[in-house]
C-alpha cells in the first residue's frame, strides 16, 4: 500500500525533514571529533540503512533495476554534496558555509527554468528574496570571502538543488520510498569506500560519539531522506527549496538550546524573514472570478440554456 499525501501534509513532512537537519550541524560537530568525514558519513548512513531495510525489505527486495539504478544516482549526487559540504567547512567559517549551501533555494528555481522553460511565479520569486535575505542576515557577521572552503560549498549547494530535482523527478516515476531506503544505503556505501580509501576507519568516541551517530543515522538520515523522497511527490521542487532553507532557523535555535548561542536583533529578524518567505511562497493566485451565467432568451428551452452555460463555463482557464 502507497503512502499518500496532500500538498499541506507534504509540506509539514519537508518542513519536520528540516528540523531534523537543523539538529545535524550539532551532531556532526560531535561526530567528528576524532572521526573522518567519509568514516562518519559511513557510520551514519550504513547504520540508518540497517533500521530501516528490515522494515521494508519487501519493497527493498521487489525493486527492480531501474529504480535500483535511480537509487544509486540520488546516493552518490548526495553524497557529493555532503563531501563538498564537510570538506569547505574545514576551510571556511560556518556562517559562510551556512549562507553558501542555503544558495540552493535560488538554484532550484534556476535549474527548472533552465530544464522545463517553466518561470516560477511571483509568489516564489518574492519568498526567494525574503528567504535569502533572511539567511544573509541569520548566517553573516562578517564580510564574505570566497576562500576555497566557499568554493566547494557553494558547488554543493548547487548539487543540493540538482538533488531536489532529480528525486522530484524519480520519485514521480517510482515508490518514493524504496528510492529512500536504497539511496540510504548508497551513500553509506559510498562513504565506506571512501573512508577506507582516504582515511582510517575508527569508532565513535564514548557517549557523545555514538550520540552523534545514532542522532545522525535516526533522525537526520532514516527519517529525513526516506521523509523527503516520499512528500516530494506531491508539492514542487521551488516550495522543497524554500522549506528546506528552515534548516538555519533550527540549527540556530538547537544551537541556543544545547550551545547557549544567541542570534542577536539581526539573527532574529533574519529567522522571520525565512519564515515569512516560506509563507509567502506558499500562497495561491487569487482564482479568477466565475463567468457571468448569459441571460435567457426568450424562447430558449431550458435545456438549451443550460448547454450554453456549460460550454461557456468550459472555455475558462480550469486553474
Amino acid at each position: 500500500m502507497k503512502l499518500r499525501m496532500t500538498k499541506k501534509t507534504a509540506d509539514l513532512a519537508i518542513a519536520l525533514v528540516s528540523v531534523g537537519w537543523g539538529s545535524s550541524y550539532l551532531l556532526m560537530k560531535m561526530g567528528l571529533d576524532g572521526m573522518g568525514p567519509f568514516t562518519l558519513l559511513a557510520w551514519r548512513f550504513l547504520l540508518a540503512f540497517a533500521l530501516t531495510a528490515p522494515l521494508f525489505w519487501r519493497r527493498a527486495r521487489s525493486a527492480d533495476l531501474k529504480t535500483i539504478g535511480q537509487s544509486a544516482l540520488l546516493g552518490f549526487v548526495m553524497f557529493v554534496m555532503l563531501s563538498l559540504l564537510i570538506t569547505g567547512l574545514q576551510t571556511t567559517t560556518a556562517s559562510s558555509a551556512g549562507f553558501l549551501t542555503s544558495a540552493m533555494v535560488v538554484f532550484v528555481p534556476l535549474l527548472q527554468f533552465a530544464i522545463t522553460r517553466r518561470k516560477p511565479n511571483l509568489a516564489t520569486v518574492c519568498g526567494i528574496v525574503l528567504t535569502m535575505g533572511g539567511i544573509a542576515l541569520l548566517t553573516l557577521r562578517h564580510s564574505l570571502t570566497f576562500e576555497f572552503g566557499s568554493v566547494l560549498c557553494l558547488l554543493g549547494a548547487f548539487v543540493y538543488a540538482v538533488h531536489i530535482l532529480l528525486t522530484n523527478r524519480f520519485a514521480r516515476r517510482s515508490d518514493g520510498l524504496t528510492l529512500g531506503v536504497l539511496q540510504i544505503g548508497f551513500i553509506g556505501l559510498f562513504g565506506l569506500i571512501f573512508g577506507f580509501l582516504l582515511e582510517t576507519p575508527s569508532m565513535p568516541r564514548g557517549a557523545s560519539g555514538w550520540t552523534a551517530v545514532v542522532g545522525l543515522a535516526v533522525i537526520c538520515s532514516a527519517f529525513g531522506f526516506i521523509m523527503q523522497t516520499v512528500a516530494q511527490k506531491y508539492t514542487t521542487p521551488e516550495r522543497i527549496g524554500v522549506l528546506f532553507s528552515l534548516e538555519p532557523v533550527f540549527a540556530a535555535l538547537f544551537g541556543f538550546l544545547f550551545l547557549g548561542e544567541m542570534l542577536g536583533i539581526q539573527g532574529y529578524l533574519g529567522a522571520l524573514l525565512i519564515l515569512g518567505g516560506v509563507l509567502v511562497s506558499g500562497l495561491k493566485p487569487s482564482p479568477s472570478r466565475a463567468l457571468p451565467r448569459p441571460p435567457r432568451l426568450p424562447g430558449r428551452s431550458r435545456r438549451s440554456s443550460e448547454r450554453v452555460r456549460t460550454v461557456d463555463a468550459g472555455s475558462g482557464t480550469g486553474a
